[in-house]
C-alpha cells in the first residue's frame, strides 16, 4: 500500500490510503465522513492552520457569527454535537463555580446532577445519547414509557436534584407519542430547569431556540458541510458556563483553531446559500428515483 507520503503522484488519496470506493446514499452520517466541506471552509482552516491564535479571542470571534445566525445571546464551537451536550449539561451542573468545574465528573456533591429525559428520545447515534449525559458526571432520568410521553411524566421526574432537561431532535427518536418541544419547555421552565435541544443533524438554526429551548446544540459537519464540529448557542449565562467546561471534563473534548475557523466560515457561507434551490434538486432526485421505481412491478414508491 502506498503512503500518504506520495502526493506527489498521480494517484489520488483515496488509493494511496487504500480506501474503498463509497457511494454515499446515506446522507451525512459521521461513520461515512460526515460531510463534503464547503470550499469557503477549507480554504479557512488552510489559512488558520499557519496562524497563532489566542484561542478565547477566536471563539469571541465564532459567538459573534453564531449569536447573528442561531439567534442565541452567545455561541461557541466546540469539538462535536456530543461533547456539546456534555458542556452544556456539565454547565448546568455547575454554573461558573470553577472549583466545581474541576470536580466533575466523579464528585457532584451538593450539585444538582440529574437530568430528565424523554424515554423515546435515548437513542444511540453512533454512541448512547444517555453516555453524553453521564460523561458529565450527571444521572439519566428517563420520562414516560418507549412509545408515549405525558406531561406529568416529566413535571413528576423533576425534583430538586434537576440540573436540566433534553430534548432530541433527530430520526432516531420514536415520532409519535412524545412531548413538543413546547410542551416540554413549558413544563421544564414552570419548574425552573434549563432546556438543551441536541439538534445534531437539523437544517433549521433558529427555531428551536424561538420555540422555548435555553441552548441547543448542532453539529458542524452535518448539513452545514464544515469540518467536524459542534455549534452551541443560547442564553448566556448558561452557555458561558458550558464554555468554562474547557477547564474540566471538555479538556478532552477541545477543537482546535482550524476546525473553529472552518466552521466560521461554512456558516457564513450556509448564510449565503440557496436554500430553495438546494431543496429543488434534493427533491428532483427523490422524484427520478421515485418515477423509475414506480414503474417495477410489485414496488410502491412514494416520498
Amino acid at each position: 500500500m502506498k503512503t500518504y507520503s506520495d502526493a506527489g503522484s498521480n494517484t489520488t488519496i483515496r488509493e494511496r490510503l487504500g480506501l474503498r470506493p463509497i457511494i454515499n446514499v446515506s446522507g451525512t452520517m459521521t461513520a461515512l465522513g460526515a460531510s463534503i466541506i464547503v470550499p469557503e471552509a477549507i480554504s479557512a482552516m488552510a489559512e488558520m492552520a499557519s496562524q497563532w491564535v489566542e484561542m478565547d479571542d477566536l471563539q469571541r470571534s465564532a459567538s459573534a457569527i453564531v449569536a447573528r445566525l442561531t439567534g442565541g445571546e452567545t455561541g461557541f464551537i466546540t469539538a462535536c454535537c456530543a461533547s456539546g451536550i456534555t458542556m452544556a449539561v456539565a454547565g448546568a451542573m455547575t454554573g461558573t463555580n470553577l472549583l466545581a468545574i474541576e470536580r466533575l465528573p466523579d464528585d457532584t456533591e451538593g450539585l444538582k446532577s440529574e437530568v430528565v429525559i424523554q424515554l423515546g428520545h435515548i437513542v444511540n447515534y453512533g454512541a448512547p445519547i444517555d453516555q453524553s449525559i453521564r460523561v458529565a458526571g450527571a444521572k439519566v432520568i428517563p420520562a414516560g414509557t418507549v412509545s408515549v410521553t405525558q406531561d406529568y411524566h416529566v413535571r413528576e421526574a423533576i425534583n430538586e436534584r434537576t440540573a436540566a432537561a433534553l430534548y432530541v431532535v433527530a430520526h432516531h427518536t420514536v415520532q409519535y407519542g412524545m412531548l413538543s418541544l413546547e410542551e416540554f419547555c413549558e413544563i421544564c421552565h414552570a419548574k425552573g430547569v434549563p432546556v438543551i435541544v441536541d439538534a445534531a443533524s437539523e437544517y433549521d438554526l433558529r427555531s428551536f431556540l424561538a420555540r422555548g429551548a435555553d441552548i441547543v446544540v448542532y453539529s458542524g459537519h452535518k448539513f452545514l458541510s464544515g469540518p467536524t464540529s459542534g455549534i452551541v448557542t443560547g442564553r448566556k449565562d448558561l452557555v458561558r458556563a458550558a464554555y468554562l467546561q474547557n477547564r474540566g471534563v471538555a479538556r478532552a473534548m477541545k477543537v482546535g483553531k482550524e476546525s473553529i475557523a472552518g466552521t466560521m466560515a461554512a456558516l457564513e457561507a450556509w448564510e449565503k446559500r440557496d436554500h430553495a434551490g438546494i431543496r429543488r434538486r434534493e427533491e428532483a432526485a427523490l422524484n427520478l428515483w421515485k418515477d423509475a421505481l414506480q414503474g417495477i412491478s410489485g414496488i410502491n414508491a412514494q416520498i
